[in-house]
């Protein structure tokens, strides 16, 4: 499929059935994102694949009761001691793993595996439940599988391209 309607049917998901998610589909779609791009190449990313009996240790750390449905989780951390930051102290890990994650849920779309980025979670509860150094911090929780009958796209809701493209002479 093209880009363009990959983007277009990509969509959160909030609703899971009870499907797993195959290996090599995970390797695939992990593939995808060690190839995303990042400042200086530094790659500041880990992610971690909660399934099975450890979903029950993540889901306190995100309380939403369709987050449990979910067969699998990703958990993507940044290292800020690994990052680039500019020459005026701006550290670009935000940056880097918002790219990543991006290449994970496209993947994932393309292989027609449902998603939903999640960055509204206690953030110290999944620190210390991952036993994360110092400078590395848990940004995105990923649930990851196949949408239940419950669940399906909705309409996207976007601002028209007039509205966000500025054309300079």
């Amino acid at each position: 499929m093209d880009f363009l309607t990959l983007c277009q049917q990509r969509y959160s998901e909030r609703r899971y059935s009870d499907k797993p998610v195959s290996q090599a589909d995970l390797d695939y779609i992990l593939a995808c994102a060690q190839l995303a791009p990042s400042a200086v190449n530094k790659q500041p990313w880990h992610f971690y694949v909660v399934q099975g009996e450890s979903l029950q240790k993540v889901a306190p750390i995100y309380r939403r009761e369709t987050f449990k449905e979910a067969p699998m989780c990703l958990v993507i951390t940044g290292n800020h001691a690994e990052s680039w930051h500019r020459y005026d102290g701006k550290d670009h890990c935000d940056i880097d793993i918002a790219i990543v994650t991006e290449h994970i849920v496209l993947a994932a779309a393309e292989r027609g595996i449902n998603t939903c980025w999640v960055c509204n979670f206690d953030v110290d509860a999944c620190k210390n439940w991952l036993q994360l150094p110092e400078n590395e911090e848990p940004m995105v929780l990923i649930p990851m599988g196949y949408a239940s009958a419950e669940g399906g796209a909705t309409v996207k809701k976007r601002k028209e391209l007039a509205q966000l493209v500025t054309y300079l002479p």
